[in-house]
């Protein structure tokens, strides 16, 4: 779960982190008030979740009230990457500073904490480690130590570092630290970490939550479901299947019970020359009420004409997978496919099911004949 940066920056508050002074609107009229207590000039910018709303207009300055309520107004119902600006978070310019960046991420291969630090900040730290690798630090964190007073001059030795930012920084790795784990995050990122003399600021906060972990975040759940999401991601997340909207542009849904299945599917859909408009994951053990339910939900959208399902069945059995692609589908308008590759428990049967259903249901061998049949019914893009 992403979190938007007003709220990954309340919670960066509530731990106790250095944050300049904010309100956050979904208006631009009023803003005199709102704003009172606050020294211009203002920043203004856009709250959505995606990167590169600077690039695209969605970060303003602002000098007085006047030009604040002119940018905002600007800035709100902006379209950036196909999320709507509905929310601001107007804040405090930062005073002159140079800028670094500090994260800490849940890392694979240690299986554990990780703080990654770059004197590059407010740029893609995916650029920097391509184009300047030497100026990215990583410094694993074991779970029974913690933040460590040696970890932090690590970061200041090789990073050149005024050795006076020890104290601020050593306070705020182990502040990090603490939401990290208490927030059950698998990042958390200050990008860019204004430094101000021997003073540190966060300028801008990122936060991911841990999906399986939210039962334990009441109030990241209650900012996830006040988002005003797809009404198709919240009616999968009732039948516990995580839906994905993708290219908008897209008329194929693709649906599996693993991530990567879906992702070798799309790959293979995209390089036919075609779109994927969404995915939809089953997870394990399936039920034929249950994968009717998923085929409604994923040919639901507007512009979905086909779904491709690709299935292992080990817990999900093939059969109940027919039973329930055959149920959706005599419930569903005319005009729309689904494209069926099966394999494992009870294969034969599911085929046998899914045979007698009509031609709007193709069952194929494999991945590649899947793809040929999308492509044969003039899908390609």
């Amino acid at each position: 779960m992403d979190l938007m940066e007003y709220k990954a920056r309340e919670l960066f508050e509530n731990f106790g982190m250095p944050v300049l002074k904010g309100v956050v609107t979904d208006n631009a009229q009023g803003l005199a008030e709102k704003t009172a207590g606050l020294t211009f000039p203002l920043v203004a910018k856009a709250q959505v979740q995606v990167g590169g709303r600077g690039k695209a207009g969605g970060v303003k300055f602002a000098s007085d009230v006047e030009e604040l309520e002119k940018v905002s107004g600007s800035i709100l119902g902006m379209n950036i990457k196909g999320h709507i600006v509905k929310k601001l978070l107007i804040v405090e310019k930062a005073p002159e500073h140079d800028e670094c960046y500090l994260s800490m991420t849940l890392d694979r291969k240690t299986k554990g904490p990780m703080i990654i630090f770059s004197v590059s900040g407010g740029v893609d730290i995916e650029q920097v480690a391509r184009e300047h690798p030497e100026r990215i630090f990583k410094v694993p964190v074991d779970p029974m130590i913690g933040v460590t007073d040696y970890v932090t001059r690590y970061i200041i030795d090789k990073g050149g570092l005024n050795a006076a930012l020890f104290a601020p920084l050593f306070d705020l790795l182990k502040k990090l630290y603490t939401l990290f784990r208490a927030s059950d995050c698998l990042l958390a990122e200050i990008n860019p970490l204004a430094v101000v003399g021997d003073k540190l600021i966060t300028l801008d906060a990122k936060v991911t939550v841990d999906d399986s972990a939210l039962y334990r975040q009441p109030d990241v759940l209650a900012f996830r479901d006040a988002i005003d999401e797809d009404p198709l991601v919240k009616e999968a997340r009732d039948f516990r299947f995580l839906y994905i909207p993708c290219d908008p542009e897209g008329n194929i849904a693709v649906t599996s019970n693993g991530s990567g299945m879906i992702m070798s599917c799309m790959d293979l859909i995209s390089k036919r020359g075609m779109k994927v408009c969404a995915a939809l994951d089953l997870g394990g053990g399936a039920t034929s009420e249950r994968i009717a339910e998923a085929v409604r939900i994923v040919l639901s959208g507007e512009n979905t004409k086909a779904l491709l399902i690709s299935i292992f069945g080990g817990i999900t059995r093939c059969d109940e997978v027919a039973g329930g692609i055959v149920t959706a589908m005599s419930k569903m308008a005319p005009g729309k496919i689904v494209v069926v590759r099966m394999e494992g428990t009870n294969k034969e049967k599911g085929l046998e099911i899914l045979g007698g259903a009509g031609d709007h249901i193709i069952p194929v061998a494999t991945l590649k004949e899947g793809i040929e049949a999308l492509a044969k019914r003039g899908l390609l893009a």
